[in-house]
């Protein structure tokens, strides 16, 4: 019988090569796209939503969320809902939050008129840029049988008495559906002073305002109207973006011949003075979140235009809306 001699320090030998493999497995898979378990980067993050559950805001942001970690891109998200003066709240608290590198939140065209309206030292331009992300249009909606069969008769109306155009949105002073009139009217050659504006309390209440005729026109995002404008109650008269919308047979303004383009948009913005690396890994994490499945589904299911834009780009759009949302609001003397 042969005997089997074992060399000294043999296991050694083989604990050794188990720690390489090992150690070569983690390096390689931190070599790539997503941020799994071994990754020292995957933590909890905290997302904050201006506004109640179930609003735009709100299913942006947990969609969002949702495509990070559905994708193991980075750890669980702490989702605070902050309600409050149109979303000025959640900006102040963002802006205490001063260096925080956990942090996101998702805002808007909304909060960004909000700030003005009510006076509030924590804008837009203090906090750190991060992503847009989505983008909607509005629509110009009359009765069924509104006299007003065309762009061009609820303008020419409009021009000779403004006072007697009631127009109806979806949004408090400040917000989209508020904006969107104002700025219609100056393009057309009204004083955005002279426009009769009734806010409603989203699109339900606007809804009925419309069918009951209450109103002459309304203007706000179409996907809460689909079914009354499939049934003939009510129609389109125009669209804001630069392109038609798939499934309304109604022009962009511009074909109309208005030279107004409008869109309501949503991104995310971080706390002030964090890091140029967290405000990369950030961006990073977003801009591998909008390649996922899970967020062009997210686009698709909800209606939303991808927009997606990050650094110099997105920074100079918010100072352009800024700017823009502050003139109207200015002339008006809300902010």
């Amino acid at each position: 019988m042969t005997a089997v001699t074992t060399r000294p320090g043999g296991s050694m030998h083989r604990l050794l090569a188990l720690l390489i493999a090992l150690a070569l497995t983690v390096l390689a898979a931190g070599c790539g796209v997503t941020r799994g378990a071994d990754d020292p980067d995957n933590r909890r993050l905290r997302m904050f939503i201006p506004n109640s559950p179930g609003g735009g805001y709100d299913l942006t942001g947990r969609a969002a969320a949702r495509a990070m970690q559905d994708n193991e891109l980075t750890g669980r998200f702490e989702i605070r809902n902050i309600q409050g003066a149109s979303g000025t709240v959640a900006m102040q608290r963002l802006l205490n939050e001063k260096g925080s590198d956990d942090l996101m939140m998702v805002m808007g065209l909304g909060v960004v008129g909000a700030v003005y309206t009510n006076k509030s030292e924590a804008t837009p331009l203090k906090m750190t840029p991060i992503a847009r992300l989505v983008e909607e249009q509005e629509g110009i909606l009359v009765p069924a049988h509104s006299p007003f069969k065309t762009l061009a008769d609820l303008v020419e109306a409009w021009k000779k008495d403004p006072g007697k155009v009631t127009v109806g949105g979806g949004s408090s002073p400040g917000g989209p559906d508020h904006l969107f009139p104002m700025q219609l009217a100056d393009t057309v050659g009204v004083a955005p002073k002279d426009v009769r504006y009734i806010p409603y309390d989203g699109g339900g209440p606007l809804t009925t305002a419309l069918l009951g005729e209450k109103i002459d026109v309304g203007m706000s995002g179409l996907g809460e109207f689909e079914s009354q404008i499939e049934e003939g109650k009510l129609r389109v008269l125009a669209v804001s973006g630069d392109e038609r919308l798939d499934g309304i047979d109604a022009p962009t303004l511009t074909e109309a011949g208005v030279d107004l383009i409008f869109t309501n948009w949503r991104g995310v913005l971080a706390p002030p003075d964090i890091s140029d690396a967290q405000r990369t890994y950030l961006t990073d994490l977003l801009t591998e979140m909008h390649a996922t499945k899970e967020w062009k589904e997210a686009l698709a299911d909800n209606g939303w235009s991808d927009n997606f834009a990050t650094g110099q780009e997105f920074e100079d759009f918010l100072v352009e809306q800024d700017a823009r949302v502050a003139d109207t609001l200015k002339e008006l003397g809300l902010a």
